[in-house]
C-alpha cells in the first residue's frame, strides 16, 4: 500500500522558517522523482521544487529560489523541504508527490498535505 505522509507544517511568523517532512513507503522510493507542491484557497495547486531520484537534481519554482530547499534521504525514504523567511503569500497546503515513468507507464502518488500558516 502506497503512502506518502507529510508532517511538519503549523503556524509561523512572517520571516520564520520551517521544515516539511514527507515519509513513502509501499513503493521503490529511490527510484522516484519527488516533489513539494502547494495549493492555496482559492488557487490551482503549484509546484514548489522538486528533486532528482538520486538527489544530483533539484529545481524550484521561482519565487521559492533561495528562500526553500529540497532534499531526500532514500535510506529513510524521507523527502523534505527546509522554508526559510517565510511570507504570509506561503500559506498554502503543502503536497508531497512521486513520479515515476517506466516505459509507457506513468506511476504518480499524492500525499494528504500539511497546512503551513504564515501569519503574525
Amino acid at each position: 500500500q502506497v503512502q506518502l505522509v507529510e508532517s511538519g507544517g503549523g503556524l509561523v511568523q512572517p520571516g520564520g522558517s520551517l521544515r516539511l517532512s514527507c515519509a513513502a513507503s509501499g513503493f521503490t522510493f529511490s527510484m522516484y522523482v519527488m516533489s513539494w507542491y502547494r495549493q492555496a484557497p482559492g488557487k490551482e495547486r503549484e509546484l514548489v521544487a522538486g528533486i532528482t531520484n538520486d538527489g544530483g537534481r533539484t529545481n524550484y519554482a521561482e519565487a521559492m529560489k533561495g528562500r526553500f530547499t529540497i532534499s531526500r534521504d532514500n535510506a529513510k525514504n524521507t523527502v523534505y523541504l527546509q522554508m526559510n523567511s517565510l511570507q504570509p503569500e506561503d500559506t498554502a497546503v503543502y503536497f508531497c508527490n512521486a513520479r515515476r515513468r517506466a516505459g509507457l507507464a506513468e506511476y504518480d502518488y499524492w500525499g494528504q498535505g500539511t497546512q503551513v500558516t504564515v501569519s503574525s
